[in-house]
């Protein structure tokens, strides 16, 4: 038989290789592994016509409707990880496209990232490195943890690993959602809190909420304005919980004294993009889960969902 065309995309890193048992299909696919980013579709769709399957990294390479209508080849999407906000399921199984998500990984990964970033921002970690680089001695003034409060939208996995750190670092914990169970909250030593209480106390606001209709736009000018002028916000969950504009002028207004950013509305952000110059603020690449751990996890599964569709038994699917 032939073997089957393959493509991996997105590989920033150029690491898809190295980090995935990519030689047990050595003899089953014909692998290309793709570096760049291209958001123009005749270009993507040109470049990925001959592929039968293709893996994508998360929610890197958007699979619509129409992308997918033009891929008549395509018979097996995999995607690292078990949700994908970027692929259209429906339209895919109308297709006869199978989708086939990734158990690996873990959110450790992000969580340590959480508190990296919440510990350059109110140490202006970032400011400092740049300052002594260029010459410059201490100038600016942090602020300690220990004793704060640390407001937490979203209690599962990720937010309860969050939790402990917090209550390691001394602060007093809180926490809102939607679904918030009290019972549990308080097992882990966490105080359940309506959202605007939650807002109006917390010296560390950080998200660890699903992006949803319910969600998107869920910190907007009013949440913004219940926060302290002295709080701090985390973003390392999805950009568009976090409306963008209300909080370019809240961090020049002084409204909240500093954001960290991992996820944005679009990515990657722009060249030209506002919240590259804003003040306060300490940005990355949406790197939360971009580990060697969470990568070896990721590709080791995603060789397994194309073994078990060579074999005719596809896994993991996505509906």
């Amino acid at each position: 038989m032939p073997k089957a065309r393959a493509a991996v995309l997105d590989d920033y890193q150029a690491v898809a290789l190295e980090c995935g048992p990519w030689q047990r299909l050595a003899d089953r696919i014909e692998l290309t592994v793709f570096r760049d980013r291209l958001d123009d579709d005749d270009e993507l769709i040109a470049r990925l016509e001959p592929f039968a399957v293709i893996v994508a990294m998360r929610e890197r390479t958007r699979f619509d409707r129409a992308r997918l209508q033009r891929l008549p080849a395509l018979r097996l999407l995999v995607t690292t990880g078990m949700r994908n906000a970027a692929i259209d399921l429906a339209a895919a199984q109308e297709l006869g496209i199978a989708v086939c998500g990734t158990p690996g990984g873990s959110t450790v990964a992000t969580a340590e990232l959480t508190w990296g970033l919440l510990l350059a921002l109110a140490r202006h970690i970032c400011e400092e490195d740049a300052g002594v680089r260029e010459g410059g001695w201490q100038r600016t003034l942090g602020v300690e943890l220990a004793g704060r409060t640390l407001g937490l939208i979203g209690l599962g996995r990720l937010g309860t690993r969050i939790a402990g750190y917090g209550a390691a670092f001394a602060m007093h914990v809180i926490a809102w959602s939607a679904n918030l169970d009290p019972t549990r909250a308080r097992s882990l030593g966490v105080e359940p809190v309506s959202f605007d209480e939650l807002l109006a106390r917390a010296d560390v606001v950080s998200i660890h909420t699903r992006l949803s209709e319910r969600t998107h736009g869920l910190i907007g000018e009013r949440e913004l304005g219940l926060m302290k002028r002295t709080a701090l916000l985390v973003n390392t969950s999805r950009g568009p919980i976090v409306d963008e504009q209300a909080l370019l002028r809240a961090l020049r207004e002084g409204t909240i004294a500093g954001a960290a950013l991992d996820t944005f509305d679009a990515e990657p952000l722009s060249a030209d993009h506002p919240l590259r110059s804003a003040p306060h603020t300490v940005l990355t690449p949406h790197i939360g889960y971009v580990a060697r751990d969470n990568y070896r996890a990721f590709y080791r599964d995603v060789v397994e969902d194309i073994e078990a569709w060579l074999d005719g038994s596809p896994r993991r699917l996505l509906r």
